[in-house]
């Protein structure tokens, strides 16, 4: 990573810090990043405790994951800053697509089919929600 890099990463987890923002990553999840955007897109904007609601009662695979991670960051908000969870709002949550995974299927006439398994890194952001 380059100097501009380091020092770009360096104070946006200052202003992080400053702002009251916490922060959570998930990394190599073994879900297609598509899947994991259509529940991500559900809890957006929401706060904590309604988020967990919804994610307990979504039948998609990435639901348990994502409320995994969630209640492992209000869990860290709450301990390392003394913030109280009912008050914290989701308020970034983003999924990139990681290292894909290939592998060959076997096909007719001596061919092989490549299949990808792809998987993906969710990055969210929580904050206090403003009275």
């Amino acid at each position: 990573m380059s100097q501009r890099g380091k020092r770009r990463k360096a104070r946006t987890a200052e202003q992080r810090s400053a702002l009251k923002f916490k922060s959570a990553q998930l990394h190599y999840l073994r879900i297609a990043p598509r899947k994991v955007r259509a529940v991500a897109d559900i809890i957006r904007g929401l706060r904590v405790e309604a988020a967990l609601a919804i994610l307990d009662f979504t039948s998609r695979a990435a639901a348990a994951p994502l409320a995994r991670m969630l209640r492992a960051a209000a869990a860290n908000a709450a301990s390392s800053e003394k913030i109280d969870v009912d008050t914290l709002v989701l308020k970034e949550i983003s999924v990139d697509q990681g290292p894909v995974l290939k592998r060959y299927l076997p096909r007719a006439q001596g061919r092989a089919t490549q299949i990808q398994k792809k998987t993906s890194h969710v990055s969210m952001l929580l904050e206090e929600a403003k009275a």
